[in-house]
């Protein structure tokens, strides 16, 4: 090997070097939230907190075979410190279809859906022309009850067991009905899918406003017991990164600015927080019917700033 040679690979080892302490300084930089600025601690018996949360209703996303309940002791209650959230396969009747049929609406699925696939068909059309849904499950969101911008989330739960259950701690901007998706960016603290029983994954998403393509950028964490065990899934949050971690320890750290250096940037705008267990749905996968009721129990929720 020549002295040249040398030379290159001492010189790309010195990048190197300075590279990773320069990531590890960016890291090392995100600030400490230590005032607690809303919790719940779910010291109460009964329904969730209205003053805290309100709940989504229907068939709310893509292709997920759930129907969000709304106040209903059957899929989501506090009992015995915890949140729990359950799953159920059982027909429920849509109360959107139910209050189109008492109006007089058409209640028949308009002819351009004729053999497509059920599970295909937007929400919004679904939440129409579906008379009784084959599952239920509830969405518990704090939009107009708390936002954020930058601070420290932390939630500590237990997640469901099963093929096709999908649950998940998540955040949007609150601008979201205003710009749309992924525009309003989102922040996945934690999902999980039962068909993956060992990992959780945190990812962000958002828009590229140079090329107009949705960006998603995350990692995984395994863990045997999941399901067995509570757990702490949080994020801190300011405006240089998003660092995400599982029990205290950090597995994946996103460059803000890798959004866009400037105020436009989603993730440096207010942000609430979403708990929900899904079903199905594009990642969730086929159901098995056999391991509903299924629960995702929530010992805590706390942010700080």
């Amino acid at each position: 090997m020549n002295v040249l040679k040398v030379l290159q690979q001492v010189a790309i080892l010195i990048i190197l070097i300075f590279a990773a302490i320069n990531v590890s300084a960016q890291r090392a930089q995100i600030k400490s939230f230590s005032k607690l600025v809303w919790a719940d601690e779910f010291d109460y018996t009964g329904y969730p907190d209205t003053s805290k949360w309100q709940y989504e209703q229907g068939f709310v996303r893509g292709t997920e075979s759930q129907l969000y309940t709304k106040q209903r002791i059957e899929n989501a209650k506090v009992e015995n410190g915890c949140l729990i959230i359950t799953a159920r396969k059982e027909k429920y009747s849509n109360p959107v279809f139910l209050k189109n049929k008492g109006s007089g609406k058409s209640t028949q699925y308009p002819s351009k859906y004729e053999g497509v696939l059920h599970d295909s068909i937007p929400p919004s059309v679904r939440n129409k022309f579906d008379s009784v849904a084959e599952y239920t499950s509830a969405s518990l969101i704090t939009i107009g009850k708390a936002s954020w911008t930058y601070g420290k989330l932390e939630v500590k739960a237990k997640l469901p067991e099963g093929k096709g259950l999908w649950p998940a701690i998540w955040m949007m901007g609150i601008n979201r009905s205003e710009v749309g998706w992924p525009q309003c960016g989102e922040i996945d603290v934690m999902e999980h899918v039962g068909k993956d029983p060992p990992h959780v994954y945190a990812t962000v998403h958002y828009k590229d406003n140079q090329t107009g393509k949705r960006v998603k950028n995350g990692s995984k964490v395994k863990s045997n017991d999941l399901a067995k065990s509570f757990h702490i899934y949080s994020v801190k949050w300011d405006s240089t990164s998003i660092q995400f971690s599982f029990d205290d320890h950090v597995y994946h750290t996103f460059e803000i600015d890798q959004a866009g250096k400037g105020l436009d940037n989603p993730f440096r705008k207010p942000f609430y927080l979403l708990i929900n267990l899904a079903l199905g749905g594009s990642w969730g996968g086929p159901i098995d019917d056999a391991t509903l009721p299924e629960t995702f129990t929530i010992d805590y929720v706390r942010f700080y700033q």
